[in-house]
């Protein structure tokens, strides 16, 4: 079972797909948070979940108060998946603000891509920055095209961002492009979690 962790959509249950992807746990997924939540990187942010799967990743940002959220997965089943979380965790965030609970009273935005990571990068426009980029690719994806997708995230990211890859620990490093540079890499059992930003 996945739930959302914190935040003004604390605690309500998210659907899974079925089959095809690999749920963060709720583990990494503290450990990610507590991370952002540090570096300040949760309120008002706007955020990229890339493999997004259920969207469990961006929708966990939104409820701890970032402000547009876009979650791109290409595979049908588990995209129709993610724009249902979208939906409840959208709904909740808008009933604690009226309630008086909610980080703030605008509601967040979130949007599911149906389409391939890479596509969806190399059509996105420049002029559109993101402050933080989560991806979580599967396991056996190759690591020539994670190094393209972070070869073509760089450009579109805003001076201070922050680039979470979450990989097997089996997995080698990712192949990191010139303009984003490696500031943390901590391992939780089977995942290891690398952080950049783009390079000064």
């Amino acid at each position: 079972m996945t739930r959302i962790i914190a935040g003004a959509a604390g605690s309500l249950r998210l659907e899974v797909p079925k089959s095809g992807t690999r749920p963060t746990s709720g583990r990494v997924r503290e450990a990610i948070f507590s991370t952002l939540d540090s570096w300040g990187f949760t309120d008002g942010t706007r955020v990229l979940d890339l493999y997004a799967g259920s969207g469990a990743l961006g929708l966990e940002a939104l409820s701890r108060g970032a402000s547009e959220a876009v979650l791109v997965e290409k595979h049908p089943q588990a995209a129709q998946v993610a724009d249902q979380n979208a939906k409840k965790v959208l709904a909740a965030i808008a009933a604690a603000s009226r309630a008086g609970s909610g980080s703030g009273s605008a509601v967040p935005r979130a949007d599911v891509i149906r389409q391939s990571v890479q596509s969806f990068l190399d059509a996105a426009p420049a002029e559109v920055l993101w402050d933080v980029a989560l991806l979580d690719p599967p396991y056996d994806l190759v690591e020539t095209e994670l190094a393209a997708n972070l070869t073509a995230l760089a450009p579109i990211l805003t001076p201070d961002a922050v680039v979470l890859v979450e990989r097997d620990a089996r997995s080698p490093e990712p192949s990191w492009p010139a303009a984003l540079t490696l500031v943390r890499k901590k391992a939780y059992g089977d995942t290891v979690l690398w952080w950049a930003e783009p390079a000064a």
